[in-house]
């Protein structure tokens, strides 16, 4: 009866071994679900590798193969890789499913999307199939970069984790399915277009001057008026790509403080609309495009 068992948690080790070979920390997950199987802030006994301090399971994360032979000899646990340290990012494409409603936005269609309208295609790289049916793509972050978790900051439905998270490695198995590797071991270096929507470029330290302020104001409201009277008009097959020109043409703007979000927002769902897309297209559509402009334009520069 214990054959099975004997031979998943080989199986689970050897995955663990694998991750940890590639440089990539690991530490146990609770036998069939995603979480950790470390002890608690409130439960530790302040002995071990907790001797000095309580550690969390991103401080505990190891690549020291005897030590994960020893904590995957007790059970056979999933394995949890943590990012961070790791010097992973990992992009979670989620699934209309996994968000509980057929509505939502599928995040690999929409991460599609957007690296279309940034000019790329889809990154190459090693890609993990979640149990849910979502994907997870593996970046390597560049060196001396802290990137943190972010969700939705990209996308509907396209969450990501640096530090402070931890995705489950391919070979462990829940309830809902197993985690599978979907091509081979090469992860890419985060693109960079990708690298400025997750880290915004740090604000001005400067206020600009009133008279800029005013100026900018002025042009930003004429640029709202032209921006969404182009986009009501625009023909089918372009329809579309003027929505997102539009909306990251005024991105600008919410970014500086000249136009609420919600403003602009509103006056291109209904140009959208007006134009012939359905109401879900305008929204994805202004959203993503929105957030990446004004991820890129913190910093205010001359509207003449």
């Amino acid at each position: 009866m214990t054959q099975p068992t004997d031979s998943r948690r080989e199986a689970l080790l050897a995955a663990a071994l694998t991750a940890a070979e590639r440089g990539w920390h690991v530490f146990p997950l609770r036998p069939g679900i995603k979480l950790p199987a470390l002890h608690g802030e409130r439960t530790c006994s302040g002995t071990g590798p907790c001797e000095s301090g309580h550690r969390k399971w991103e401080q505990r994360a190891t690549t020291d193969p005897n030590r994960i032979r020893a904590a995957w000899s007790r059970a056979p646990f999933n394995v949890g890789i943590a990012t961070g340290p790791s010097g992973l990012l990992v992009v979670d494409l989620d699934t209309p499913e996994h968000k509980g409603s057929s509505d939502a936005p599928d995040g690999a269609a929409t991460f599609g999307a957007l690296c279309e309208r940034a000019g790329h295609t889809v990154p190459d790289t090693y890609r993990v199939r979640t149990a849910s049916g979502g994907t997870h793509l593996y970046f390597t972050t560049p060196p001396g970069i802290r990137m943190a978790n972010t969700q939705g900051t990209v996308a509907d439905s396209v969450d990501t984790r640096a530090w402070g998270g931890y995705v489950v490695a391919a070979g462990s198995t829940t309830p809902a399915g197993s985690y599978e590797a979907l091509c081979g071991p090469e992860v890419a270096c985060l693109p960079p277009w990708l690298q400025s929507v997750l880290q915004p470029a740090p604000k001005a330290s400067q206020a600009p001057s009133v008279a800029v302020a005013g100026q900018s104001r002025r042009y930003a409201d004429v640029a709202l008026t032209v921006e969404t009277r182009n986009v009501a008009a625009a023909q089918v097959g372009e329809r579309e790509a003027k929505l997102f020109r539009a909306a990251r043409a005024l991105g600008r703007f919410v970014a500086w403080g000249d136009l609420p979000r919600d403003v602009v927002e509103q006056a291109l769902q209904g140009g959208g609309e007006a134009a012939g897309l359905s109401a879900s297209e305008c929204r994805s559509t202004i959203r993503s495009a929105l957030d990446w402009s004004i991820a890129r334009n913190q910093n205010r520069r001359a509207t003449a």
